[in-house]
């Protein structure tokens, strides 16, 4: 992006703050990340976007992350209706009936482990990819995959606050709030 305000960026900065705390939680269903994004407004760039929210991922409590994961549903069971779960989950769109069998018993066996859904950033993986993944992961100690969730969860908010920034229908609410 560019160094200068785009208009996306301006667009959130101008909402008020309830359809601001609306479009932070379609983005991170974490409180806490929401707050600290809209105390940081008004950006000047995506990237100061971008670098606050990583800023806040970091500063996520374990109780904070747990709020984050439960807004996200399991690789292979996208929220019926919801455009950006189908979207991001692509990889499983065309999986094979014994792969989807796989995911949803490799997504039980995880968490039963680790107490919440298997979170990765599915964006562009195929349903291959993140089935390893999910294998990999299985074994790792609960404080090693709390520290890959919160990387996997900054993947998944940049892409969905690049999205959040373009938006058009930003302007069309600011400009029904503002009027």
């Amino acid at each position: 992006m560019t160094s200068s305000t785009t208009p996306g960026i301006a667009r959130f900065n101008a909402l008020e703050e309830a359809a601001a705390t609306t479009a932070l939680h379609e983005v991170c269903a974490s409180s806490a990340w929401g707050r600290k994004l809209l105390s940081r407004r008004p950006y000047t760039t995506a990237e100061a976007l971008y670098a606050a929210s990583d800023a806040a991922m970091a500063e996520l409590t374990a109780d904070d992350l747990a709020e984050a994961m439960a807004g996200h549903p399991p690789i292979g069971r996208p929220k019926p209706g919801d455009p950006t779960s189908s979207r991001e989950q692509a990889g499983m769109a065309g999986a094979s009936e014994d792969l989807r069998t796989e995911m949803l018993e490799l997504n039980l066996a995880y968490q039963d482990k680790f107490g919440h859904v298997f979170l990765i950033c599915a964006t562009g993986r195929t349903g291959e990819q993140m089935r390893d993944a999910v294998r990999d992961r299985i074994g790792n100690s609960p404080e090693q995959e709390r520290e890959i969730v919160r990387t996997e969860l900054g993947k998944i908010n940049r892409i969905r606050l690049a999205r959040l920034a373009e938006r058009a229908e930003l302007a069309e609410q600011a400009e029904e709030e503002n009027a």
